[in-house]
This record gives C-alpha cells, structure tokens and sequence, in this order.
C-alpha cells in the first residue's frame, strides 16, 4: 500500500482524480466529511443511544454521540501526529499538496462516524437482531438465503450497517453521504464480509465490516485506496486502511478510560479502588503536589482522566510510528494498545469496567427489556413488508406500513435486501424511540 493512493480524495461516482494541490483550503474535502457527518439523521439519533448506561436518568453519563465526538478528538490529535511523520518521511506527499492536519481531518471523520450504525441499546441490540434470526422467529428465512446473507443476519455488525448507512444509495441520493474514500477507508475496522468468521488471529479479521448488499461498492473502494486483498477468489478480504488502527485506538482510548469514569460517577465503582487504577496509568507524568490539591473526586477523576488519555495518544502514536511499514504491508496483526506499555493496566481497568460496568444489574436489566423490544419490532416490520410485497397485507400491516419513512415503503423484490432494510431502520432508531413505538404497537400507550 501507498500513502498517496490511501489518501485518496476521490467520492462516490467521481470520473476523474481529485487532486490534493488543487484543494480549497477553507473547506478541504476531508472537513467535509466531518460536516456531512455531523448533519446527517443518523448520527444525531446518537444523542439517544446507550455507550454504557441504557436510557441512564443521569446528565453526566455520556451517550454514543458524546462517545462519538470525543472519540474523533482523540483521532484527530493522533492523526496530526502520524501525519507529521509520514510527511517528514515521504516528502513527495508534501509536494503533492498534503498536510499533516489532512490525517487528522480524516480520522476525525472516521471516528465520529464509528458508531452511526449501532442499534439502539448498546452491544445488546446487535446481539438482539442476531438472536431473532437464530432462534427466533426470524429463523425460517435461512432457507430462502445464502450463507452469506444469512450469516450477515445471525451475526448482524454495527461496523457493517454504519456502512451502509454512510455510501448506500437512497432514492435519488446516490453513493449515501459521499465522502471521501479515504474517510472509508479508515472507518473500515473489519474490511471483510461476513464469511468466513475469523479466518485469522489478524485483528482486522476479528469481524466483518460489509454486509452483501455493499460488497461490489467495497471492492471498488478497496481497489481505489490500493487496499491489499488477503481474501481468496470467492472471499471478499483485505487488508486494513493503516489509518483505521488510529480510529480503533481513539475508541479503544476513550472506552476504556471514559466508560470507567462513568462507572465511577454512577457509584458502580468505588473512588478510591477506581483512583487507584487510574493512577497506574499515569504514575510517569501525575503532578503530585496539583493532585494533592484537588478537593473533589470530580476533579481527581478529571485530572487523571486527562492525563491517561495524554499518555495513551503518545503509546498509541509511538507504536503506529515504530511499525508504519509493517502496517503498510498489512502484517501488523494486533490493535496499537495491544502493543503499548500500558496494555496491563487497561486490561485491568477493561476486566473492572466488564465485572462492575456492563454486567451491573442496572445494565442487564435494560439490555434484557432491549432485546424484546426489538424483536417484537422486527417482527411486526418484516411480517408487514414481505405481506406487502407477497399481495397478502393484512389492514393492520397496512397501519404498520404507514409508520415507515418514505425510503422504506419501496419493497425490494430481493427478500434478503428487505430484511436488511427493516433491520437497518430499526438499527437507527433512537433508544426512547424504540421503547415508545414498541409500547404503541403492542397497545401499551395510547397517548
């Protein structure tokens, strides 16, 4: 892989190369993917979306759009970084136009998108739709569909509907929100589909990213940004974007350290056991006397907090710098903390986060009433949608029907392609949104 071609500025439909040198530099390409992230529908439902806490009563909890913006911070920062030194070490770049601030627009954008197509209720609610196709009442589609489509389904991946959500064409809106490929390319974490699972340790193998319906636009992506095929003749696989481990870094950063800090807020972790994992992390560069002062655990867990995200940046960044050519070729089979000299003690504040966090009563309580939620959804929308298409809607399918957006009242004649669509609406619902159609469909609340 090359820098310049993974740089690449070219969007959705392009028929010719857009050239860095000839960029506006009030609004760079790669500043645009940010602004048409940030307006987009599906990354202001974020607002309402569980990072930790479902629907948490509390204002200091942080939801997938304060994780989301966050996270692309941390990118940024990283990005200039990286850039600065592919630069020093590839001139030509320079001359070509590119700057160190392009790394940190693009991942910033890749970032802030990272999260757009999770469902609503956290991890749960991919695992929800996956279940009502396993188990469920989803189950007797399997023999209607390919393994793959199938698989996209049983497994159904956030990273791949975010996908589908930023470059599926909608109507008269072709190429989704048309950014540049080079934002694509570093959004890709799992730059696969969906089968096989797990066809290596690699970490970009450890799910998928693509679901059936956007594999020919991932392919041409892929061959644009120079992407290195690791897949065989009937296996969609390749390499990762190199600046796609310093979006996985920024998440992995902010997650670890933010998500306990939440934790710590919410009483589910004690101060002082949680001050004290948070100081192993920063041991090299606290100020002692300054956090003596501090009077408040708000303001110890602020300081700390800063300060480990500061020393994870500079690992993060040290580790991709160390390894830049490795990662070039596509050889570099484990995500940049992995390699750091605080893997230890993340691990140790994840393994509480996991314990005290998300398995804390408050939690599973939420995510079980997700997971039922959800599947009564699905199952009202696809039954009403394949009973339209099938000319045998029911009245109330045809109620149901009118609840839909536009975009999703067009039936396909492709039945996997109607079930992704209905599970891709009900994905970007909003937490309260779901719960709130759930109770008018099922009768609960008239208002």
């Amino acid at each position: 892989m090359n820098w310049e071609k993974l740089l690449s500025l070219k969007r959705f439909g392009d028929q010719s190369d857009r050239k860095r040198i000839d960029q506006d530099e009030a609004r760079l390409g790669f500043e645009v993917d940010f602004d048409r992230i940030i307006f987009s529908d599906s990354f202001r439902s974020l607002q309402d979306k569980t990072q930790v806490v479902p629907l948490s009563k509390t204002d200091f909890v942080h939801t997938r759009l304060t994780h989301s913006l966050e996270v692309s911070v941390v990118a940024r920062s990283l990005g200039r970084t990286i850039g600065k030194y592919v630069l020093d070490k590839y001139p030509d770049l320079k001359v070509k136009g590119y700057r160190s601030n392009d790394f940190g627009a693009i991942t910033a954008a890749a970032a802030l998108s990272h999260d757009i197509g999770n469902p609503p209720f956290g991890h749960s609610g991919e695992k929800s739709i996956g279940e009502y196709f396993v188990s469920g009442k989803g189950q007797h589609f399997k023999s209607q569909l390919s393994a793959k489509q199938w698989q996209d389904l049983i497994d159904f991946e956030g990273n791949a509907n975010g996908f589908k959500i930023l470059c599926e064409s909608v109507n008269n809106i072709k190429g989704g929100l048309r950014l540049s490929y080079a934002t694509l390319g570093a959004f890709i974490k799992y730059p696969k589909e969906s089968l096989p699972k797990k066809p290596t340790r690699h970490i970009a193998d450890k799910k998928y990213g693509v679901f059936q319906s956007e594999l020919d636009f991932f392919k041409e992506l892929a061959f644009e940004l120079g992407l290195k095929k690791t897949g065989n003749d009937k296996d969609v696989s390749f390499s990762r974007h190199p600046l796609a481990y310093i979006v996985e870094a920024a998440d992995d950063i902010c997650y670890t350290i933010i998500d306990f800090e939440d934790g710590i807020n919410l009483g589910l972790i004690s101060e002082d056991y949680a001050l004290e994992y948070l100081i192993n992390l920063v041991r090299d560069t606290i100020n002692t006397k300054k956090y003596n002062s501090l009077q408040n655990t708000q303001d110890r867990i602020s300081y700390l907090r800063a300060l480990a995200i500061g020393n994870l940046i500079q690992e993060a960044a040290r580790i991709f710098i160390a390894n830049e050519e490795e990662i070039l070729e596509g050889n570099f089979h484990h995500s940049l903390l992995e390699k750091c000299k605080y893997e230890a003690q993340v691990n140790d504040i994840i393994k509480l986060s996991v314990e005290k966090i998300y398995q804390s009563k408050e939690v599973v309580e939420k995510e079980i009433a997700g997971y039922q939620v959800i599947a009564d959804l699905l199952q009202v929308f696809l039954k009403a949608v394949n009973n339209k298409h099938e000319g045998t809607q029911s009245n109330y399918d045809k109620l149901v029907l009118m609840l839909l957006p536009d975009r999703y009242k067009q039936t396909s004649d492709d039945l996997y392609k109607r079930i992704l669509s209905i599970c891709n609406l009900i994905a970007n619902f909003s937490d309260s949104y779901a719960i709130l159609l759930h109770k008018k469909i099922k009768g609960i609340d008239l208002n």
